[in-house]
């Protein structure tokens, strides 16, 4: 049985094809590339987390910090206990000169999980 294209001519599989570009583009450096493929990709699969989680990662990269916050506060409205997201969030926090609000999710990112640079950005000393 053939796939089912939607309005935009694109399917499911062409949708991963995207999703798997965007991510190469991201780790090529090339953030707006990979918004602009996730971006069909969202708006086919507004659900998709992993999507919108890679997309608040490539707005981060290009600096594009109230978007990355929003998608990265949709991630944790689905997610509570993703630490990668608590932590990203913090950093966009961070660079907006927020440090209180970047403090909190540093923390929550490290009572989720132990790792290193988490605990490091959480200063659960001070």
């Amino acid at each position: 049985m053939p796939e089912t294209s939607g309005p935009s001519g694109r399917t499911p599989k062409t949708h991963v094809i995207d999703f798997r570009a965007a991510e190469r583009l991201l780790a090529a450096r090339d953030p707006r590339g990979a918004v602009k493929l996730l971006d069909g990709v969202i708006a086919a699969h507004p659900e998709n987390t992993a999507a919108r989680l890679l997309r608040a990662r490539a707005f981060f990269a290009a600096a594009q910090l109230r978007p990355a916050e929003l998608e990265f506060t949709v991630v944790l409205e689905r997610e509570p206990d993703n630490a990668f997201a608590h932590f990203a969030l913090g950093r966009t926090y961070e660079r907006q000169g927020r440090h209180d609000q970047a403090r909190r999710h540093f923390r929550l990112a490290a009572a989720l999980d132990p790792n290193p640079q988490y605990l490091e950005r959480a200063r659960f000393d001070t």
